[in-house]
């Protein structure tokens, strides 16, 4: 008997493409909630298909077990990072706007999580934990592609202490603004505009030349003006 006729034979509707991917967001969705309310190891499919109120058989359609959707969950997350910086790497050419569209294009990844960022954050350097996996991955992507920038723009690529100094400053300060806020609520824009400028000149002086240094300085508010 086809998969079809036994679903008919059960008195199940059939589902068109469409709805089918509904259920599936509804799923990932569910268990993005979860997540942010108990982190990897509070995942189980009782609580998705509580969250999502569904049926078990139906996420049994779509999933094998209670990772799966948090596999869905973590590659748009590093898709989102990885993509954005690819962006904001190739609107410009010149080096200090290059480490400014980054830092915004990082920002810009952490605020579309929302309340998710603090549990995804807490679970960056557990080894037990997926999310611990992706980061790794994201950070050879992004690593990649800073790498394939300086050499395009004929700058010496920094050494990988160096980028990864960086890349983990960015990781803490986001990591802390987002944990110092109240739960449910995202940090407020005064917090996200200082944590923005503590990152560039993390950045600038890490990555950065002496002239790179002396235009930014140049720049209104990245640098607090000498008294």
């Amino acid at each position: 008997m086809s998969t079809d006729a036994a679903a008919a034979r059960r008195g199940r509707p059939p589902q068109t493409q469409e709805q089918a991917e509904e259920v599936r967001a509804r799923i990932v969705l569910a268990t993005a909630e979860v997540f942010t309310r108990n982190g990897s190891r509070g995942l189980s499919v009782a609580q998705i298909i509580e969250q999502a109120g569904l049926a078990r058989p139906t996420f049994y359609r779509y999933f094998g077990n209670a990772t799966e959707p948090l596999h869905v969950l973590l590659d748009a997350s590093n898709d989102g990072l990885v993509g954005g910086i690819r962006t904001a790497l190739s609107d410009t050419d010149k080096p200090v706007e290059l480490g400014i569209r980054l830092i915004d294009a990082y920002l810009d990844w952490a605020n579309g999580h929302g309340a998710m960022l603090r549990p995804l954050f807490a679970e960056l350097h557990d080894p037990a934990s997926p999310v611990s996996a992706y980061r790794e991955r994201a950070l050879d992507d992004i690593r990649a592609l800073v790498a394939e920038k300086f050499t395009e723009l004929g700058r010496p690529v920094p050494t990988p202490l160096d980028l990864d100094a960086a890349l983990h400053v960015c990781e803490y300060v986001v990591y802390r603004i987002s944990s110092g806020a109240a739960p449910g609520t995202e940090p407020d824009s005064e917090t996200v505009a200082a944590a923005r400028l503590t990152m560039i000149r993390v950045l600038l002086t890490t990555l950065g030349t002496r002239v790179d240094l002396e235009y930014a300085m140049e720049l209104p508010g990245i640098f607090p003006p000498v008294p």
